[in-house]
């Protein structure tokens, strides 16, 4: 007991002696060294997953729980009930169950149809994306042999259509006599995208103005916004059927997100309001009546909608021709409104 209150006294030591060297964790037995793992890795566990009185700390919401339960109650209720319904159909052997079955055949037989036309409408998406990319590459990199390619396979595109068949077989004609880079693609977009661009312009236009009319005529706000969402969406289904896609529900929605963030990307709807300013002055806008303002902010919005639209599902860049302006569709657009405007002045 002494000798352990006594202070310790100095001592040398030799740095090369092996027992002062603490042994890694790589050279200790594998048991051990898993064993420790465990223990850390269930530790760092634990202190990562929270529990229920943090999950609540933290804004859990019993309300969307009980909404989401009480749903999917509802929803196997349902699907239990007419799973019963159609079992008692089938085990009929009259014409109630010979119709039921038939109707099943039916249902599946549109429903197999409707995935398959989702899966075109996608895979055609993706091709006109795999154009635009291999483009791209082409013109950044000045590769002629991969612009030919990507020539050829637009014209492929185009080549089945009777409306497109002249334009395609004359850009062919013309193409052996291209070899500079960048001029291959140019004589594609003013030989096959031209006439496609002036029908996609026709095409928005049109839709541009139903919408400025109905929102104008509409007795109700819910079926202007109801028609303008509706029109909207056939404009945009119509542009990518024009430009070589057709897509069904999902794509369309697909089209419809990659449209809507081109124009958060590049101002869309502020750009329609500075446009509409400009283009009608603030003299008539102060004279229009709110009806005739929201059609005539609908029908621009429309409009802008179908340009980036035409951004979004074209094949080639706008080099070699002007791309389409919101100002140029206003004129027509706003035709009616400056009519009735007169008509009251």
């Amino acid at each position: 007991m002494n000798s352990a209150a006594e202070p310790r006294q100095p001592r040398a030591f030799d740095p090369s002696d092996a027992s002062l060297i603490e042994e890694p964790l790589t050279d200790r037995a594998p048991e051990a060294a898993t064993e420790e793992r465990t223990h850390s890795t269930r530790d760092a566990q634990a202190l990562t997953r929270p529990t229920l009185t943090e999950l609540t700390e933290r804004g859990l919401r019993w309300g969307t729980v009980l909404i989401g339960a009480l749903a999917g109650a509802a929803a196997l209720g349902a699907s239990a009930s007419f799973a019963r319904l159609v079992a008692a159909a089938l085990a009929r052997e009259d014409w109630i169950g010979w119709t039921t079955l038939s109707l099943l055949l039916v249902a599946c037989l549109a429903g197999l149809m409707m995935a398959l036309r989702e899966v075109i409408g996608f895979a055609q998406l993706a091709r006109l994306n795999r154009i635009r990319s291999e483009v791209d590459k082409a013109l950044a990199e000045g590769d002629a042999n991969r612009e030919r390619r990507a020539a050829l396979r637009l014209a492929g595109l185009y080549a089945r259509r009777p409306t497109q068949a002249w334009n395609v077989r004359r850009f062919r004609e013309h193409a052996c006599d291209v070899h500079d880079a960048g001029e291959l693609l140019a004589l594609a977009e003013r030989e096959m995208m031209v006439p496609l661009d002036n029908l996609a312009r026709r095409s928005i236009t049109r839709s541009a103005k139903r919408v400025a009319t109905v929102t104008a005529m509409s007795p109700m706000a819910l079926i202007a916004v109801s028609y303008v969402l509706i029109e909207n969406l056939r404009l945009l289904r119509t542009l990518a059927a024009l430009y070589g896609g057709r897509p069904g529900f999902f794509g369309l929605m697909r089209l419809a997100h990659l449209v809507l963030a081109h124009l958060v990307a590049t101002g869309g709807v502020a750009l329609t309001d500075d446009l509409l300013g400009q283009f009608l002055g603030q003299d008539l806008l102060h004279r229009l009546s709110r009806r005739l303002g929201e059609g005539a902010f609908n029908g621009a919005l429309t409009a802008r909608v179908g340009i980036a639209a035409i951004a979004v599902a074209r094949p080639l860049p706008f080099r070699a021709v002007k791309p389409p302006r919101v100002r140029d569709v206003l004129g027509e657009v706003l035709k009616p409104i400056f009519s009735a405007t007169k008509s009251r002045g």
